[in-house]
């Protein structure tokens, strides 16, 4: 059996209890043999501050060494008016710089929302589809994942009991793990964590 592809997990509530973490340790649970998922946690980060970029701190450069070393990533999140919670944010923006060297580049992508509200978390899916865009990371487009009134779909425990969430999410992770071989490096050795984007080659401007 070949190598699992390694999936970095990224949770955007930061929420003790949170139903995304939750969601998150269940997709870990129901991954097929080919993807080994884990949660690489975001709480520790510090703000994106350009002045940080020529000696970024490290927790900083251990985040990016982690996302490099992964072949794709699942991001999990809620939906905070109607966008992504600024700490997902922040973790994208500190993982993306300098310019030029980002950790995210070309790597596959899916995401998973999760909301006890009635849209399952749509806008915050679709924002941060905006943003995979510009980070060129091509990501899954079918089967979606808008996981609505997700409060009880747990048990006291925190685990996902409804079967059919349960089978759906089985089926979403299967695709995923096909859209990444069809995506990712043939060879990972080549894979360039710190490529420029082709949409944007031109340096950015300094805000």
């Amino acid at each position: 059996m070949a190598t699992p592809r390694k999936v970095a997990v990224i949770v955007g509530s930061l929420r003790k209890g949170s139903f995304n973490r939750k969601m998150a340790q269940a997709l870990i649970g129901l991954a097929p043999p080919d993807l080994k998922l884990g949660i690489e946690e975001i709480r520790d980060l510090p703000f994106f501050n350009q002045d940080n970029e020529a000696n970024p701190p490290p927790e900083v450069v251990a985040f990016k060494e982690r996302i490099a070393q992964a072949d794709a990533v699942l991001f999990v999140t809620p939906e905070y008016n109607r966008s992504v919670p600024g700490v997902l944010k922040n973790a994208i923006d500190v993982a993306s710089r300098p310019y030029g060297k980002s950790a995210w580049s070309g790597k596959p992508a899916a995401i998973v929302s999760v909301s006890p509200g009635a849209i399952g978390g749509f806008g915050a899916n679709h924002h941060l589809r905006q943003s995979l865009v510009f980070l060129d990371m091509p990501a899954l487009q079918q089967p979606e994942a808008y996981i609505t009134n997700c409060a009880p779909l747990f048990d006291d425990k925190g685990a996902l009991v409804n079967e059919s969430t349960r089978a759906y999410l089985t089926k979403f992770l299967q695709a995923f793990a096909q859209w990444i071989e069809r995506n990712a490096p043939a060879d990972r050795s080549n894979a360039d964590p710190g490529a420029a984007t082709p949409a944007a080659r031109k340096e950015h401007a300094r805000a």
